[in-house]
């Protein structure tokens, strides 16, 4: 029995899927979308503990996997799940040879004659306002959110993020991140949908063949966060590679470091983009196509239309501008809630979400993100400019990641530890050296590390982006 055959699956359902980059995620949420069925996509990395909680707090009635992917055996392992979650009824398996196999139940137009199809699309329209994609945030606070977007909270987005980037028919996307994150879903799924433009997709990222889908495929615009313009940008180098047709990257997820968008521009033909954005708005801001290359590591853009940002103190009142406080977002692609917890949603009564973001606004409304509201540092009553510190120190020699957070101190409240990663061919690096190369850049001493942990990796969300809290939480176990 196919789910679309099963009449208590043709609800308001959730259809989870954990599938790496390829047609069969498109076709899946343009089939829910028909269906009035809810997506929610997983990261293909995602093991039984996490899947296991995200598929119990949404009642998934059918989960999507690849058979294997990547040397694992997904198929065993959601099969395996089913027990422990009686609301999970079906497995599909792309892949599968058996009765289970997502091809024949996509495929397999038996239902037609079997079902008034007219009656039933048309009995199970939903409107623009109704969900369509329930997706979890990343994880770097906690437990992930269960976010909630409609199709208009999506396409408001997307109609002008195309129209700012200058998007057409004619152009080539291509798309190395997660569809099952949101800038890969956003952009490597809906944007293509809505320009009737090309996608290239990658599902596992190796440089080498990324440089070999450029060449032959010649996409106009990347997008992903700042190691796939690392890696691109050092393919260039070592090969002088040719691609010319790649005139836009837009780089999101961190800022980016002043020495990577240098390497770029020697080194390819492409304007780089910064954004920021989050799972609950999709891109807010980003730089403008003939913006100086500048604006792209000093600052994350400008809002996209129908959007809005406020940069407040404590008390709500909005701050002048290049004053540090909190960032609100209001607009057309603000998410309508999280999952089950309402309570968590926020949004006040004249429509503002609160991004839990510290930021500056410049006087010609371009935002620079300068830290969460909880990684902010406070030594002896002084805030410490983490993001800028953490920004300079990138241009280390020694250091390829890092990340700076408080130590719980008893007579100045907190002081200030590196948590870093060395480069490659790298064997040490010390207190001294790092605290030497800030002083030698005029950083006050009293934003300098007191801590240096060098570990082989920070730990990361699914999507890449490091999760302080948990060096929050071991420089507390440390203290």
């Amino acid at each position: 029995m196919t789910f679309l055959r099963c009449p208590p699956l043709l609800g308001r359902i959730i259809v989870s899927c954990q599938l790496p980059n390829g047609w069969q995620m498109t076709a899946l949420h343009m089939a829910c979308v028909r269906i009035g069925a809810v997506l929610n996509p997983l990261m293909p990395i995602f093991r039984e503990h996490e899947l296991a909680f995200m598929l119990r707090m949404a009642e998934s009635k059918v989960l999507v996997v690849p058979k294997m992917f990547r040397n694992f055996d997904h198929a065993a392992m959601a099969n395996g799940l089913q027990t422990d979650l009686p609301s999970l009824k079906h497995v599909l398996v792309i892949g599968s040879d058996d009765d289970d196999s997502f091809e024949k139940v996509l495929l397999d137009r038996a239902w037609e004659s079997e079902i008034d199809t007219n009656t039933l699309f048309e009995a199970r329209r939903i409107s623009g306002d109704d969900v369509v994609q329930l997706l979890y945030t990343s994880g770097t606070t906690g437990k992930p959110k269960g976010v909630m977007h409609t199709s208009n909270t999506l396409m408001s987005h997307i109609r002008p993020f195309a129209s700012r980037l200058g998007l057409g028919e004619e152009d080539t996307v291509f798309m190395p991140s997660p569809l099952a994150h949101q800038l890969g879903f956003l952009y490597g799924l809906l944007l293509p949908i809505y320009l009737k433009a090309t996608v290239v997709l990658q599902d596992t990222w190796l440089p080498e063949e990324a440089v070999k889908i450029i060449r032959a495929e010649k996409p106009r615009l990347m997008l992903g966060s700042t190691p796939f313009l690392t890696d691109i940008a050092t393919q260039a180098i070592e090969h002088g590679s040719d691609l010319q047709s790649l005139t836009l990257f837009l780089c999101a997820g961190a800022p980016i470091p002043s020495p990577l968008v240098e390497k770029a521009a020697k080194n390819l033909p492409t304007r780089i983009l910064s954004a920021w954005g989050m799972t609950e708005n999709g891109a807010v801001t980003t730089t403008l196509p003939d913006d100086e290359p500048s604006n792209a590591v000093n600052t994350d853009g400008v809002p996209l239309p129908y959007m809005e940002l406020k940069v407040t103190d404590i008390e709500g009142n909005v701050l002048p501008p290049n004053q540090e406080g909190n960032l609100w977002v209001r607009g057309a692609s603000l998410f309508v809630g999280y999952f089950k917890q309402p309570d968590l949603y926020g949004v006040d009564a004249e429509g503002w979400f609160p991004t839990g973001d510290l930021a500056r606004l410049n006087e010609a409304g371009y935002v620079r993100i300068t830290g969460r509201s909880k990684d902010v540092v406070i030594r002896g009553g002084e805030n410490i400019p983490i993001v800028d510190i953490e920004n300079t120190l990138y241009q280390h020699p020694k250091i390829h990641t890092l990340a700076l957070v408080g130590k719980p101190d008893d007579r100045l409240g907190e002081r200030l530890c590196a948590y870093v990663t060395l480069k490659e061919g790298v064997e040490s690096l010390t207190l001294e050296e790092v605290c030497t190369f800030l002083s030698e850049r005029k950083v006050t001493r009293q934003y300098q590390p007191e801590f240096l942990e060098v570990l082989d990796e920070l730990p990361r969300t699914p999507s890449g982006k490091i999760q302080k809290f948990k060096l929050r939480d071991q420089a507390r176990q440390d203290a």
